[in-house]
């Protein structure tokens, strides 16, 4: 019996991925027609209908459906393969990472500190944008790794994988002591957010909502260090994760007026099947983050008393 010729294979595969010939021929750079070709001659060699129409779309037959579980399967693990390959290309181990914008990059710097250990030779390549794009990255083997606020359901996304490292609630921040106590004063300044297309962000409005708030919300901001820098300008309140008191605002005219302990920005990585024997992912998902995400009080971190209670000043809505 002759062999399967796996470009038909793989042409077959990615029309299956793709739901169309036209969506296949356009990821491949082939002509529409080259495509159809090609699913025809492995009909004939399978001696069966691999695709019938539905809409303007193509959907597998029963027989599709069989012989794409094992395309699939084969051509992933082809692609470990060549991952794996080029993880050792120059003698380094390539690491390409996805960050989500709205994390704070001084806790995942220290996430990623993980990854690198002394004797080894790394390359280490961060890229930055939201959630919903990195997911697409990853699952098209552009990333080896996500770092993000939100989790995947494993059983939804099949072959993805999530690792919780480590959550903190977050503080409303000023250069002000406010008039009002905590969170009435919310009411009283212009509010800085993170974007609500993060999910604090979505936590946060969801909060403010829950406890009947009429905040004037003057900007959303990705990136922390820049709303903070614009909330000292504007004398607004801003939001940010209570860690940020032990170090990025230990010594500047910034203070937390409250904290809210039942809205948490996680931390969590997200990585494809085929990631989990890479050395770094193996080193990030096995550190134990919990001293780096553990709230030091300011007297512990400057043996002073801090400049406003927050123990006061925190609601436990």
């Amino acid at each position: 019996m002759p062999h399967i010729n796996y470009n038909h294979l793989y042409y077959f595969w990615h029309v299956c991925r793709e739901g169309s010939v036209a969506g296949a021929a356009e990821v491949l750079f082939l002509a529409p027609q080259t495509i159809t070709g090609q699913i025809k001659a492995l009909e004939e060699r399978l001696q069966g209908k691999l695709f019938r129409r539905q809409g303007r779309g193509l959907v597998p037959t029963e027989l599709g459906q069989l012989v794409f579980r094992y395309a699939d399967r084969m051509f992933m693990l082809s692609q470990e393969m060549l991952d794996i390959v080029n993880y050792r290309k120059e003698s380094h181990l390539l690491f390409d990472v996805g960050v989500a914008d709205a994390l704070s990059k001084q806790l995942v710097s220290k996430v990623l500190e993980a990854a690198v250990v002394s004797d080894e030779k790394i390359h280490l390549r961060c890229f930055e944008s939201t959630h919903e794009m990195l997911l697409e990255q990853l699952s098209q083997h552009k990333l080896d790794m996500i770092l993000s606020d939100c989790s995947i359901d494993s059983t939804q996304q099949e072959g993805l994988f999530s690792v919780k490292l480590g959550e903190c609630p977050i503080s409303f921040w000023s250069t002000q002591l406010p008039e009002l106590p905590f969170p009435a004063c919310l009411e009283t300044r212009r509010l800085l957010i993170p974007g609500r297309r993060s999910m604090l962000g979505r936590k946060i409005l969801n909060w403010i909502s829950s406890q009947g708030l009429q905040v004037e919300i003057l900007g959303e901001f990705d990136d922390a260090a820049l709303m903070k820098a614009f909330g000292a300008q504007q004398n607004a309140i801003f939001v940010a994760p209570s860690l940020y008191r032990q170090d990025i605002y230990q010594g500047d005219e910034i203070v937390e007026i409250g904290r809210l302990d039942a809205v948490l920005e996680e931390y969590h990585v997200i990585f494809a099947e085929r990631m989990i024997q890479h050395p770094a992912v193996q080193r990030i998902c096995h550190r134990d983050f919990s001293a780096l995400f553990a709230l030091r009080s300011a007297d512990e971190k400057t043996g002073l008393a801090p400049v406003l209670s927050t123990k006061r000043l925190t609601t436990g809505n």
